[in-house]
């Protein structure tokens, strides 16, 4: 792979799937967890309402290209008082982690208290069960690894701070509810292309090398921000440890759609795929306003984190 060749290969007929393939009144189509189950990939994708508010749809695919809306949300902010309270003002950015015989599900419930996080499972994606709101205010962006570490569950995520600038933090639990033992891995590099922000991006997937974990940087230029997908490589006994960062993006605003929308020269995922081929399918929101799909060669990304890394701090 020489340098200048691109790291993914865009599907050509992004993008795959936009409001008008929802059966009921949307916005938006983006930013959408997603998963290979029972044989067919499961899309959980944010939208707008027509009152600016989220929800989560589902759309299902045989191939991971060719998506069908379902003709009512997945999920809706909740009734429950526990929740309702803080999930009020909609549910976004759905990330979906497998582990065990479950479908973990973390999702931003954003209220007039501010946003959290919240944590739901499935095992079936007909019923869902919410365990509890796993994050104080202002953090957002929860990933969990789809296996535990001596008995621990482990996530990714990322608090809003403006003492030092938005960074990636790890943070363990023994039941899923109380997280702790958390501390800073990997913070954004000064006059680089994620410098003003970094957050986890899809839920990292086991590598003969690590895990690989694909997240978004943001760069702010004169004409607004740019949101772009990196990766990262953490150590399969200990994730905190990150054996490397590459120190190049690998995917940024280049298609009509990615570049105008909602929320222009904008590509962010929740959500990727590793297929038995050896290759991963990485779905990404294009502009807050229509979902893409592409498709890389795992061992290149390895390999770029390990031959053209920065350091992670």
């Amino acid at each position: 792979m020489k340098m200048q060749d691109p790291l993914i290969t865009r599907f050509k007929n992004n993008p795959v799937l936009t409001r008008r393939d929802v059966p009921y009144p949307v916005a938006t189509v983006h930013n959408a967890g997603i998963v290979k189950h029972n044989d067919r990939y499961i899309m959980l994708f944010r939208s707008h309402l027509l009152n600016g508010r989220s929800v989560i749809g589902r759309a299902d695919s045989e191939d991971g290209f060719t998506f069908t809306v379902h003709p009512e949300p997945f999920l809706i902010p909740s009734m429950d008082p526990i929740f309702a309270e803080y999930e009020a003002f909609g549910v976004e950015d759905l990330r979906i982690s497998p582990i065990h015989d479950d479908y973990l599900l973390t999702y931003s419930a954003y209220s007039r208290h501010g946003v959290r996080v919240c944590l739901a499972r499935t095992s079936d994606f007909k019923s869902v069960e919410r365990v509890a709101l796993i994050t104080q205010a202002d953090l957002r962006n929860v990933v969990i690894f789809p296996e535990t570490f001596d008995g621990r569950y482990v996530r990714l995520d990322r608090p809003h701070s403006e003492i030092s600038p938005w960074s990636i933090w790890i943070s363990y639990s023994p039941d899923l509810v109380h997280w702790g033992d958390s501390r800073v891995i990997m913070k954004p590099l000064a006059y680089h292309w994620d410098e003003m922000k970094i957050g986890p991006g899809a839920p990292p997937f086991r590598t003969a090398k690590g895990w690989l974990h694909i997240y978004h940087g943001v760069f702010k230029t004169m004409a607004g921000t740019v949101y772009r997908l990196g990766v990262a490589l953490h150590d399969l006994d200990d994730p905190a440890t990150v054996i490397g960062v590459s120190d190049r993006w690998i995917l940024q605003p280049e298609d009509p759609w990615e570049v105008t929308g909602y929320v222009p020269n904008v590509v962010f995922t929740c959500g990727a795929v590793p297929e038995d081929d050896g290759t991963v399918k990485i779905y990404w929101g294009g502009a807050d306003t229509v979902m893409c799909v592409g498709t890389a060669v795992i061992d290149n990304l390895v390999d770029l984190c390990l031959s053209d890394s920065r350091s992670p701090i």
